[in-house]
């Protein structure tokens, strides 16, 4: 046994085993370690950011990390975006990195780097195995890491001769941590603070946010306090059956709006609520004047129990309100909009599907057609680097193939990280594509007058605008793999997107809104 293979071994003993990969010489010894050990599935990705993406992806749905096979320092940075999203999804990801040769580093070939310094920041763990004897262990430690709590993308960095030299011992198992519940001098401190407040909001985020926690939120929603959750969720059910709670609206004028008169904050799995950007003469933090706040438990502890704990110290009923399924009668007709879209998806989307949503602006529209649809789950786009929906795809598809996956993205969104079609075709996954082709960056367009920057001009419109040429993406998605169909009309689309639900496989369709 090489350190390699005592890696793949180590991580597929506790329970890692999708790569999702973009090797390169230094990771030689991994690729062919992968063969002794078949319970690890590898899936290439031809841009590292469609890697980390999709182990996001993945880690989100299994609960559990995947893992991510990065060339050195410069493919690590090919996938920091999504890593970013990661860490603020607290997903678990164990991503390998590997590195020259011990001995080889001192000479600063071409592609050294200070790998070390590159995965600081979206690392909540990060160590180099300088010695295949410690490549065992630190593989579980790193496992371990990753689950936090709350939870994150942590960095294996992997010599090339600390892989392919022997290495001694069998696989190390990792402890699992558990997440405590929160004090009870917390529960108690919110319980009183509610009582006595005249309009208190229970805010939201991380395992929250999960279908459990989410039930027990209920009960305090019929106990009279409102309940909302961040403005973008790593997971969150949403349709039939389960509780509606509302969303922090991503403008923070309209949130504050949305707050007015509120005295009282209860944070649970979040903190204190921001805007996404400073804007001249707006406020940054999303907390209405002379409304109190406090913490009901951490990110990093037991939510479900806290809110179950709190609710009952509430005198609160045993079940809150739960959203009625509501599904369109008609078919949508006429204009090609993101809210005829939602309308068709709320008509033939199934039972448990996943939505990946980096769809933007038209996001919106999605959103308010499929409240009342069939249950399903969200993923959305935590960390604000779009370009993240095709990728987060591939990775839940890959966690839950008996579910039907749906990614939804901008047009421009969907051009960061475009190579994701070709993995989900070679991978043959259940993933329906919808790219939103508007042909521009409709969300900067709204943020040019925002800020304050003034009207755009000729050279300023060349940075807003996505069309001369507009992208073909139907080729584009053709000749990646997917079969592909663009739609100009509402009955285009929903006659398109029924077919993609009456099958399986992968389907891309592009809206022309």
């Amino acid at each position: 046994m090489n350190g390699a293979h005592a890696l793949i071994s180590t991580l597929v003993a506790n329970e890692v085993t999708a790569c999702f990969a973009n090797p390169g010489t230094s990771e030689m010894q991994f690729v062919a370690a992968l063969d002794g050990v078949p319970a690890m599935r590898p899936v290439l990705c031809q841009f590292e950011g469609v890697a980390t993406g999709a182990a996001d992806g993945y880690g989100r749905i299994a609960d559990k990390p995947a893992c991510t096979l990065l060339h050195l320092g410069p493919g690590y940075g090919n996938g920091v975006a999504n890593l970013h999203n990661a860490r603020r999804a607290f997903t678990p990801i164990v991503n390998v990195i590997g590195d020259h040769a011990t001995y080889h580093r001192q000479y600063d070939a071409p592609l050294n780097s200070d790998i070390a310094t590159l995965v600081k920041p979206n690392s909540i763990w990060a160590k180099s195995a300088d010695s295949p004897d410690a490549v065992a262990g630190l593989a579980a430690e790193a496992v371990a890491a990753s689950f936090g709590p709350p939870g994150g993308p942590v960095s294996f960095i992997l010599p090339a001769d600390s892989a392919w030299l022997p290495a001694k011992g069998e696989p190390v198992i990792a402890q699992r941590p558990v997440r405590p519940a929160p004090a009870g001098e917390a529960v108690e401190a919110a319980a009183r603070a509610i009582k006595a407040a005249r309009k208190p909001v229970v805010l939201l985020g991380g395992q929250a946010c999960r279908a459990e926690a989410l039930k027990e939120a209920a009960r305090l929603q019929a106990a009279g306090a409102t309940v909302f959750t961040d403005t973008f969720v790593a997971r969150q059910p949403r349709g039939a059956g389960g509780f509606a709670p509302k969303k922090m609206p991503y403008f923070g004028e309209l949130a504050l709006a949305e707050l007015e008169g509120v005295d009282l904050m209860v944070f649970v799995g979040t903190t204190m609520p921001v805007a996404f950007f400073a804007y001249p003469d707006r406020p940054s933090v999303l907390v209405p004047e002379g409304c109190a706040t406090l913490k009901l438990c951490e990110r990093s502890e037991d939510a479900v129990a806290g809110l179950a704990a709190l609710a009952d110290a509430l005198g609160a009923p045993k079940q809150g309100p739960v959203q009625a399924l509501a599904l369109p009668e008609a078919a949508p007709a006429g204009k090609l909009t993101a809210y005829a879209v939602g309308a068709s998806i709320a008509r033939h989307m199934p039972d448990h599907a996943i939505i990946c949503d980096d769809a933007v602006t038209s996001g919106a529209g999605v959103a308010a057609g499929t409240a009342a649809a069939r249950p399903h789950e969200v993923l959305a786009l935590t960390g604000g680097a779009i370009g993240i929906g095709l990728p987060l795809a591939i990775g839940a598809a890959v966690a839950a193939p008996d579910r039907k996956v749906l990614s939804l993205n901008g047009d421009g969104a969907a051009m960061y990280t475009i190579q994701s079609l070709w993995t989900m075709a070679r991978e043959n996954l259940d993933v329906t594509v919808v790219v939103f082709a508007n042909y521009t960056y409709r969300i900067l367009n709204v943020e040019m007058d925002r800020t304050g920057a003034g009207q755009a001009g000729p050279s300023a419109r060349k940075l807003l605008d996505l069309g001369d040429p507009n992208i073909d993406f139907v080729s584009v998605a053709k000749g990646l793999g997917l079969p592909a169909v663009r739609c100009e009309s509402a009955e285009a689309f929903e006659k398109a997107f029924a077919d993609a639900m009456a099958q399986r496989g992968p389907m891309f369709i592009e809206a022309a809104i």
